[in-house]
């Protein structure tokens, strides 16, 4: 207002800026957006534009021809010509505005649920729609597209940034009061709800397998997980023996670090800044709780570590050896790609080896050893035959020894999950010879096991390269 008495008092301070072009709609004088202005002053000070009234829009009889605009409500152009071709390119966003469905729905940096929140939307704030946006697809509790599209937006306190509209109510106002407006009385911010919504939440099988280093990529790579929806305005749990979605209005706190999805029975409850427990009702009646951890690396990161470490893993094998021969149980190929062959093993199946299975497959270096295995095996492969049906596989521990490889049969009774814990009560044992040399291809040479087995392994069934 100091701004517009000394334009009244110097009338020669008119000198223009240049034009510019109304971004959100002024009250007083009731200017719609999208219109052209003379602008003369910009008050860093004062965070406004001094800009003039059309003649349209003055109020008849009143002296007053300029007034003041916030800068974030109005976009400098430069001529007056380009200015109106800014504004007919707004045009078809002129008078397009939004209110959200959803307390605490975030204004993205980039158009992309994964990308910096700048800006949580309170329920019910209005905020203004600057133009429609190519973006990565928004994606929905069930894993399907959302409907819908990205603006970019202007929110009235002046952040600019990136919205999806699936929670958003578009609509058209050209003038006239538009406040910002909230449905029912707000909650303050809440820090640490912030740092949970921003974190991503994994089982807690996910943690422990983490803590023990004992990766199960069949289990890692479904990426189960909790997703508390602010992006949707719907929480997911997908777990192993669950996937349920929960539509919800906004998160609410029910007491220290604990908060309630209104509209739904799901509650969650952060134990530690790692540890988060998400409580639901079943149709049962059954109160049931789950257990989520936020991992010190995303999952896609620990994929790729454990992914480079089998292959380390599979290179130490194909490295000492990629032929092996044993006069009953066949010729054993490694391949560099890490495949195998396996000829002349019909005396294993199919006890050991399935009855579909093929005679080559892929060797797979998911499993670990037991504390109790450690020192007395190098370690432990499944090896998944090509074949019809699922299930074509067998688990072996192996030894390195510098005549060739020992392998032994791992029955499922003797694993837990994809840890080796103990040896087979009666172990079948297959020596096989390496086939570098003339006479090793033969099969001719003595293996003598004792060194691999002391007396208590003497049920063990041995089998010597000739």
């Amino acid at each position: 207002m100091f701004l517009l008495l000394v334009f009244s008092l110097f009338p020669s301070c008119s000198r223009r800026l240049g034009h510019g072009v109304l971004l959100w709609s002024a009250e007083d004088p009731p200017v719609p957006s999208g219109t052209v202005l003379p602008v003369y002053i910009r008050s860093n000070i004062d965070s406004v534009w001094v800009v003039g009234i059309p003649r349209e829009f003055q109020t008849p009889g009143s002296r007053m021809n300029k007034f003041e605009i916030p800068l974030s409500k109005l976009e400098l152009v430069g001529s007056r010509k380009r200015a109106n071709e800014r504004a007919e390119n707004f045009a078809p966003y002129a008078r397009m505005y939004a209110e959200t469905l959803q307390d605490g729905l975030p204004i993205r940096e980039f158009p992309d649920n994964s990308s910096r929140r700048v800006y949580r939307l309170r329920l019910g704030e209005i905020i203004k729609v600057l133009s429609s946006v190519e973006g990565i697809v928004a994606v929905g509790a069930s894993g399907d597209p959302l409907p819908g599209e990205w603006y970019r937006v202007l929110t009235e306190d002046g952040i600019v940034g990136f919205c999806f509209s699936y929670r958003l109510k578009v609509f058209e106002h050209s003038e006239g009061s538009l406040a910002s407006v909230v449905l029912e009385q707000l909650e303050p911010e809440d820090p640490v709800l912030e740092r949970l919504l921003s974190r991503t939440w994994s089982p807690e099988s996910y943690g422990i397998m983490l803590n023990r280093q004992r990766i199960d990529l069949d289990e890692l790579s479904r990426q189960w997980h909790f997703d508390p929806g602010q992006d949707t305005g719907t929480a997911r749990i997908n777990v192993s023996d669950l996937d349920i979605s929960f539509p919800y209005s906004r998160i609410r706190s029910t007491g220290t670090q604990s908060w309630r999805f209104e509209g739904t029975q799901l509650q969650m409850n952060l134990r530690s800044e790692t540890s988060l427990a998400v409580q639901f009702t079943e149709s049962s009646g059954i109160l049931r709780t789950l257990l989520f951890v936020a991992l010190p690396s995303q999952v896609d990161d620990i994929i790729l570590q454990e992914t480079v470490r089998r292959q380390e893993q599979f290179r130490t094998i194909y490295e000492h050896g990629s032929t092996y021969t044993s006069s009953n149980y066949g010729i054993l190929t490694f391949m560099e790609n890490e495949r195998f062959t396996w000829s002349g093993n019909m005396l294993l199946v199919p006890q050991i080896i399935p009855a579909s299975a093929l005679g080559s497959g892929r060797i797979n270096m998911r499993l670990f050893l037991a504390p109790a295995l450690a020192d007395r095996y190098d370690g432990a492969f499944t090896l998944d035959f090509d074949g019809v049906g699922s299930g074509s596989q067998a688990n072996f521990l192996y030894s390195f020894d510098p005549q060739g490889l020992r392998i032994e049969h791992v029955p499922q009774t003797s694993m837990d999950g994809v840890t080796v814990v103990r040896r087979a009560s009666s172990p079948l044992v297959i020596f096989f010879f390496r086939s570098e040399r003339p006479d090793d291809r033969a099969g001719i040479g003595f293996y003598d096991p004792s060194p691999f087995f002391p007396e208590e392994d003497t049920d063990a069934l041995y089998e010597i390269g000739d």
